[in-house]
């Protein structure tokens, strides 16, 4: 009997600036394969900076080499007022808005949105780089099944995966998360990457969205339900941690601290736990025979994963590249504490320079290099 081909997804996380290591994960994958090789990957799913990505990815499906160094080449150019407005007057505006807001605890409802920094240059950016109607070419000719973007709506409180494909895939409902039926748009990726206080919300449909990471609390699953079978996962931070002596902390932690850590919390800690999960589950299934799961209707499958994640504490690298931020922001950034190295983490979101990009896609490809061999096999068309 022949085998059924396995459907490979790809998972790429949140996490701002920090999205470049994807760059450069992509980027040793592309060397593996031939050179007019299309997208090896069926499913691909994105969160945050990684739903921007995973669009980009499936827009040139047909051409995975060309596709990532499209990528590559704006990722490796980067500048913040790519993404956001850095001018002086920009910054103190929105910034005054936002203490103000603050101050007045909300009170004032004609003040609008809370938040720091004025993406418009990146709604500009994507609409420049990224035809979202190739998706769907992608998908009609074969080169993709389905690509998933994931957003967190303020107002139901419900993580919602909205995914395009041409399969008959319903959509599904579990406890603050669904997967919805959409035609992906640069307002689904605006939304996605929307980092709550720092970004404004972003309204699609009835409903006003923020990051996909928050309230994720399962990552893995709109690949699971989408039908992969083997998943490539691309973190954004240093799963090894060097083990820390304990000393006693007298001064209080800075806002940059607390908003590193709160972000930290956002963007890391749920994909871990579900990679646990999904690692508990794949050793169940193997000790409980086929035959007893059919018989007992346990829907459970085995799904192979490979975790590909930073060697180096990306918020201690970013202490290396804050030079390179805007005169305006480096002062925003440095009157909140962001320039010590237990208060780096917030300045790793926010470092869209070419410098730190560049860091960080050299530490994503050898990262996946020195896992080549686990790459290629994960690749392998055997279910």
């Amino acid at each position: 009997m022949k085998k059924k081909k396995a459907k490979i997804g790809i998972i790429m996380s949140g996490g701002g600036a920090r999205a470049a290591y994807q760059v450069g994960v992509l980027k040793a994958v592309a060397e593996m394969l031939p050179e007019d090789a299309h997208n090896p990957f069926d499913i691909i799913c994105g969160t945050s900076a990684g739903a921007i990505n995973a669009a980009a990815l499936s827009t040139h499906a047909y051409n995975f080499n060309k596709s990532v160094t499209r990528i590559h080449n704006i990722w490796a150019s980067f500048h913040a007022h790519h993404v956001f407005k850095t001018d002086s007057w920009s910054l103190l505006k929105t910034s005054s808005n936002w203490f103000l807001a603050m101050l007045s605890a909300g009170m004032n409802k004609r003040r609008g949105s809370l938040y720091l920094l004025d993406r418009s240059p990146l709604k500009k950016l994507l609409t420049q780089h990224i035809n979202t109607n190739d998706i769907q070419y992608s998908i009609d000719q074969g080169y993709l099944h389905a690509l998933s973007i994931t957003a967190s709506g303020y107002t139901t409180q419900q993580s919602v995966s909205f995914f395009q494909t041409n399969a008959a895939l319903q959509p599904w409902f579990r406890s603050r998360r669904i997967g919805a039926h959409a035609k992906i748009s640069v307002t689904h990726l605006m939304a996605s990457s929307a980092i709550p206080f720092i970004f404004a919300p972003v309204r699609l449909n009835r409903e006003f969205f923020g990051d996909g990471s928050m309230r994720q609390i399962a990552p893995i699953s709109p690949a699971l339900h989408l039908g992969a079978d083997k998943i490539l996962i691309i973190g954004n931070r240093q799963e090894v941690l060097p083990t820390m002596p304990r000393r006693k902390i007298i001064s209080e932690p800075s806002i940059a601290q607390i908003a590193g850590h709160a972000l930290d919390s956002i963007f890391l800690d749920s994909l871990s736990a579900d990679i646990e999960r999904v690692q508990r589950i794949n050793k169940t299934i193997e000790i409980i025979p086929e035959k007893k799961r059919i018989k007992h209707g346990i829907e459970l499958r085995k799904v192979d994963v490979l975790v590909i994640s930073p060697s180096q504490n990306l918020g201690e690298l970013a202490l290396q590249y804050l030079h390179e931020l805007p005169t305006s922001l480096r002062f925003l950034l440095k009157s909140i504490g962001a320039y010590s190295r237990n208060s780096s983490s917030l300045a790793s979101y926010l470092l869209f320079e070419k410098g730190y990009c560049r860091a960080l896609i050299k530490l994503g490809y050898e990262d996946a290099m020195r896992q080549k061999s686990e790459i290629i096999e994960l690749l392998s068309s055997d279910n």
